[in-house]
């Protein structure tokens, strides 16, 4: 495989989703479905084992043993590197916002078609997250003003990380940020890791977080 190769995992409990999933990914020459777990507890086993481990896990998230919210919790926790993608039959308000605040990268309904599914996992890929407009803005209306955290803490960033923050929102990423910025990709991702100290984010995600419940992004519908 190319050192381009997006690697997955697959996990859910409908062995014919799972499998035609498999089947779309595989198809694609960047993809390659390195594993696939038929519910939480065995996708937490598989990477238990595995010295190469996948970029994206697409999890189902009503599954038997371990389901998959407490699975992502458990990924992240201890594979923090990994981009999970969250696979549901429910797109309700509170869902979202709560898998957002887990840490969950992007989301998929489960009638999505073909062309979404691949395009997610590589901007998922390629950001470090992809959230639509619908899911910007839940994320928006449900955690906006949520945080324990002080607005202090948003008040101690600079203005040029205030102004990468809000690119990141954007979903632009370290080069398109940099060409924009006239700066280096380098010195972005000195502010982009500052941000992360700052504010006790894990991820990208947690920094869209972040911004959003401090007031300090402004969603464009035109951007997504």
């Amino acid at each position: 495989m190319a050192n381009d190769t997006i690697r997955i995992g697959l996990a859910d409990d409908e062995e014919l989703f799972r499998k035609g999933i498999a089947f779309i990914l595989e198809r694609e020459e960047d993809f390659e479905v390195v594993f696939e777990a038929e519910n939480g507890q065995k996708l937490l086993d598989t990477l238990a084992t595995m010295d190469d481990l996948p970029d994206v896990v697409l999890t189902d998230l009503k599954m038997p043993m371990v389901n998959g919210i407490e699975a992502t919790k458990a990924v992240l926790k201890k594979y923090p590197a990994i981009k999970v993608i969250a696979l549901t039959s429910y797109n309700t308000r509170g869902f979202i916002a709560n898998m957002v605040d887990i840490g969950a990268a992007a989301f998929l309904v489960k009638n999505s078609t073909p062309k979404t599914v691949k395009h997610t996992v590589r901007e998922v890929v390629k950001r470090g997250f992809y959230y639509n407009y619908q899911v910007m803005q839940i994320i928006q209306d449900e955690l906006q003003g949520a945080s324990s955290r002080s607005l202090n803490e948003a008040e101690e960033l600079t203005t040029r990380e205030k102004e990468i923050l809000q690119l990141i929102c954007d979903q632009l990423t370290t080069h398109e940020i940099a060409e924009k910025l006239f700066i280096s990709p380098r010195t972005v991702e000195g502010h982009r890791n500052n941000l992360l100290q700052k504010t006790e984010s894990k991820n990208v995600a947690g920094l869209v977080l972040f911004a959003i419940r401090h007031n300090l992004v402004i969603l464009d519908k035109g951007l997504y």
